[in-house]
């Protein structure tokens, strides 16, 4: 099974890896970083495909995703 994992001290929140995502799994969350910044969540890690789009247009690299 895949897994995403946000790496929330690069996450910026904007919102391209929620655009990009097939399955919607994707989401801005509750909590801030070190910078002051929303970060992005996974809402449901059991729906990822692992087609790791997300991770691809990350302008700041904080997504990884394992499968």
């Amino acid at each position: 099974m895949a897994k995403v994992d946000v790496l929330e001290k690069y996450c910026k929140s904007c919102g391209l890896c929620i655009d990009v995502c097939p399955k919607k799994i994707l989401a801005i969350g509750d909590k801030t970083n070190q910078k002051g910044y929303f970060t992005v969540a996974c809402k449901d890690q059991e729906k990822c495909i692992g087609c790791a789009l997300c991770a691809t247009v990350c302008p700041d690299v904080a997504i990884e995703v394992y499968k």
